[in-house]
């Protein structure tokens, strides 16, 4: 609400809230300060190759009632006008910009880079609006399309160049495969290999211990053996020799109780036998005995 008439110079703006009036002296205006919605139409722009091209854009403006400046710039020039009045001058204004903007970029930028042209409509219709008191809120590319085929004949040679591309991908794919493959082959027949090699190492590193083991057990063995054998040939001869020596007292032991027995049967006998018997016995007792002594 604007408020002017006696009393109020310079007018007194109020975005919301209440006001006195006087009647007759004093005289009340609205501007509205709702959000508008624009659809920015530009039909058959040419670009910077000369493609002609309709684009559609959404965009938010609204009058700034929260600064004081852009509120009495909006007053001074829409006091009195209906929104749609309002709306018309804002979107005249970004039609304008984006028509501008259109006609220096390819359709290849406009279409591929949608944010970036977005963002250079915002900007420039930002500057020029802000003068007029007119914040823009947003604004959105909506729609690219032309009638020469010309975004679809892009889109047929964009397609078939990712086609392109994906099916040199697919084989750089496959060749790295088999190659990767070929290679992991070929690491795991040499690991093969040297898992073999060195089975074979241990394998003849397990033989030659084992032979220098059987010949260390053997050589103990035999002496072992030889030893024991030494022993039992060293106790055979003890044993021998012992048994010799028995034989030997066992002898001697017979001769004496042979030798006991005569002299006791000579002595029976001369007891009964006449002397000259004793004497002839007496002296061959002698003889025999001499000839034992010797032996």
């Amino acid at each position: 609400m604007v408020v002017s008439g006696f009393g109020r110079s310079p007018p007194l703006m109020i975005a919301g809230g209440r006001v006195f009036v006087f009647p007759c002296v004093q005289k009340i205006q609205r501007i509205s300060l709702n959000t508008l919605t624009l659809n920015v139409k530009s039909d058959k722009v040419y670009t910077r190759h000369g493609v002609p091209i309709s684009v559609t854009g959404i965009a938010q403006v609204k009058i700034q009632g929260q600064n004081k400046e852009m509120l009495a710039t909006a007053c001074q020039m829409f006091m009195g006008k209906s929104e749609s009045e309002i709306s018309h001058i804002a979107l005249e204004t970004l039609e304008g910009h984006q028509r501008a903007i259109i006609a220096h970029l390819t359709v290849e930028e406009i279409y591929q880079d949608r944010k970036k042209f977005s963002e250079q409509v915002f900007k420039v219709a930002s500057s020029d609006l802000v003068n007029m008191g007119i914040g823009v809120v947003s604004y959105t590319l909506k729609d690219v399309h032309d009638d020469q085929d010309y975004l679809h004949s892009l889109g047929k040679a964009r397609t078939a160049q990712v086609q392109k591309d994906a099916r040199i991908g697919e084989a750089q794919y496959k060749r790295d495969a088999v190659i990767r493959e070929a290679h992991a082959m070929q690491e795991k027949v040499s690991a093969q290999y040297k898992n073999e090699i060195e089975m074979a190492k241990a394998q003849r590193d397990y033989e030659l211990k084992k032979a220098d083991y059987d010949i260390e057990v053997n050589t103990k063995k035999a002496e072992s053996e030889m030893a024991y054998q030494l022993q039992v040939a060293k106790t055979k001869q003890r044993i021998e020799e012992e048994t010799m020596q028995v034989q030997v007292v066992e002898r001697a032991q017979q001769i004496m109780l042979q030798e006991q027995e005569i002299i006791r049967k000579e002595k029976d006998s001369t007891k009964t036998a006449p002397w000259w018997t004793c004497c002839w016995r007496s002296c061959r007792w002698s003889v025999g005995f001499r000839s034992v002594w010797r032996r």
